[in-house]
């Protein structure tokens, strides 16, 4: 899969210092351990369905391991859609603007991204505590729920640590390319 970099080149990490580079590659493995916990869920969710359809034998609790799988899951791709640049980005209103103001304003994004990830990851820790202190477990299997709440802590933790690698990334970016002179167009 080809990435492509902040500033529009392909490999993001021949961009990246060596710190984001490792930062890529942890983001990129996370990712990858979510889609798997996906890829499980499929076939818990089918052995569910055939079972019940033609055995009367369903997967016990399976709407409750869907629940809290999908949930870590989710997390879990955030971080490496951001430094790969796969996020929903609108710019109908600044494509013809200069790249290095592009650059800024990807930067403000990002580290709004930052911002984003710190808060709900602190949220979620808080969340999955207090259900810690209560007890609540799940209906059918009683798992306790907040080890399923406390799983997406990482996650968003880590786009947080993605989000301010890719501020100061694109800071530095930012002010390359205004050390650059202006490229003028051709006639």
């Amino acid at each position: 899969m080809e990435v492509t970099a902040p500033d529009g080149r392909a490999g993001a990490a021949d961009n990246f210092g060596a710190g984001g580079r490792w930062l890529l590659a942890v983001a990129k493995n996370v990712a990858i351990a979510g889609g798997l916990v996906f890829v499980g869920l499929v076939a818990m969710s089918l052995a569910s369905i055939v079972g019940r359809k033609l055995f009367a034998w369903p997967v016990p609790g399976d709407v409750e391991l869907l629940q809290m799988c999908a949930a870590f899951a989710s997390s879990s791709f955030f971080a490496y859609c951001h430094m790969a640049n796969g996020d929903v980005k609108v710019d109908f209103f600044t494509h013809n603007l200069a790249p290095r103001i592009v650059a800024r304003l990807d930067a403000s994004g990002s580290f709004l991204v930052g911002a984003f990830g710190t808060l709900v990851a602190w949220r979620t820790a808080v969340g999955a505590l207090a259900v810690h202190e209560v007890g609540e477990t799940s209906a059918v299997l009683g798992i306790p729920i907040w080890i399923a709440q406390s799983l997406m802590v990482p996650g968003f933790a880590l786009l947080a640590v993605a989000g301010f690698y890719m501020c100061a990334h694109r800071v530095r970016v930012s002010l390359r390319r205004m050390a650059q002179p202006p490229r003028r167009p051709r006639p």
